[in-house]
């Protein structure tokens, strides 16, 4: 019996179709027909994944003399699979199998209700970051324009400490849904299976939550588009106390976009991981890690050089005015995609070399 037949035998065994069997295996159908119909041999690594999956030895498996096996019980599949790593033939690199996680039902289950719940506290958590420097610039302006007691130190010391506390509760939020999270980490960093009847039920939920999330999307579209209309009537005036209201306008309708899209896109994304699709595929797994690193270094150093601008006084800088600073945050937000681009083709080169 020829490997080919071996692996037919073995699916039908454990009662899998080609589909599931390549879900379990991180392949194609195509893949696994492949391998069926003789036309190609599965890589060491997917042996011995193959191997552990079956319960049997890689001798079994690509020596064509060891015609009749039978299953061994439950109590020795563990004991067999601690061993197929030693049993690849000379020929063929010594490889370790790797265990590979099992995300049964349950935990898919819990996993998107927790998603679901923490999107509302991310989107609260973005909401007020967004909304975090509003206090600082209408403290600021009105002590300018002489609308508030207090001298202009007090009322940045002021707008200073309001932020601090704002960004400080929307961390908060963050942390306590990243705990919330760590658990079900390794979807997201780890290759891992699904017990069979998850990839349905994520399908099922997928389709049930398609209304909300293309409601949540447009809404967001919307209200990201009607967000500057203020800023352009406030940019009428020649009061730069109505300006900045209309500035704070802007960043309240921003605000209120920005949480309707994380409503879409976090449980959206919950259910693309357990399915590895979109941005969450193996492939993709990869990219991702270099994203969320640049990410995170380049808005610390655009925070860095906010406070940094907000601190300097009229004239410390060639033609600045500190009450500008705020004009850091959206060039920041329109070269940010461009980052990301950026990352994405330096790891295209990388992959083609």
């Amino acid at each position: 019996m020829i490997l080919a037949d071996k692996i037919i035998k073995e699916r039908k065994r454990l009662g899998l179709s080609q589909e599931e069997l390549a879900e379990k295996m991180n392949v194609s159908r195509q893949a696994v027909s492949k391998w069926e119909g003789n036309q190609s041999i599965p890589e060491i690594d997917k042996l011995l994944q193959l191997s552990s999956l079956f319960g049997v030895t890689t001798d079994y498996l690509l020596k064509d003399d060891m015609e009749i096996y039978e299953a061994p019980p439950k109590n020795e599949i563990t004991a067999n699979e601690s061993t197929a790593s030693e049993n690849v033939p000379a020929a063929l690199p010594q490889t370790k199998a790797e265990k590979t996680r099992t995300v049964t039902l349950s935990e898919a289950e819990t996993f998107l209700s927790l998603r679901k719940s923490a999107s509302h506290k991310i989107a609260i958590g973005t909401f007020l970051c967004i909304l975090s420097v509003i206090p600082l610039l209408l403290l600021t302006v009105g002590s300018e324009a002489q609308r508030l007691e207090l001298s202009e130190n007090a009322a940045s010391a002021v707008g200073l400490a309001v932020l601090f506390m704002i960004v400080a509760a929307a961390t908060a939020l963050f942390v306590y849904t990243g705990s919330k999270n760590s658990p079900y980490e390794f979807i997201e960093k780890e290759p891992f299976e699904t017990e069979k009847g998850v990839t349905n039920m994520v399908r099922e939920q997928m389709r049930m939550f398609n209304g909300s999330y293309i409601k949540f999307n447009i809404l967001g579209s919307v209200f990201c588009i009607l967000s500057p209309i203020s800023l352009f009537i406030g940019g009428f005036g020649e009061n730069g106390f109505f300006s900045v209201v209309s500035l704070c306008i802007t960043l309240i309708i921003a605000g209120i976009g920005a949480a309707f899209f994380i409503l879409a896109g976090v449980p959206h994304e919950a259910m693309q991981k357990l399915l590895k699709e979109g941005d969450y595929s193996e492939a993709a797994k990869k990219s991702n890690g270099i994203k969320g690193a640049v990410s995170a270094a380049y808005w610390l150093l655009v925070t860095a050089a906010y406070l940094l601008m907000l601190f300097l006084s009229d004239g410390q800088a060639e033609n600045w005015e500190s009450g500008n600073s705020w004009v850091i945050w959206p060039v920041a937000g329109v070269l940010f995609p461009v980052v990301l681009l950026i990352c994405d083709v330096v790891r295209g080169k990388k992959d083609s070399n």
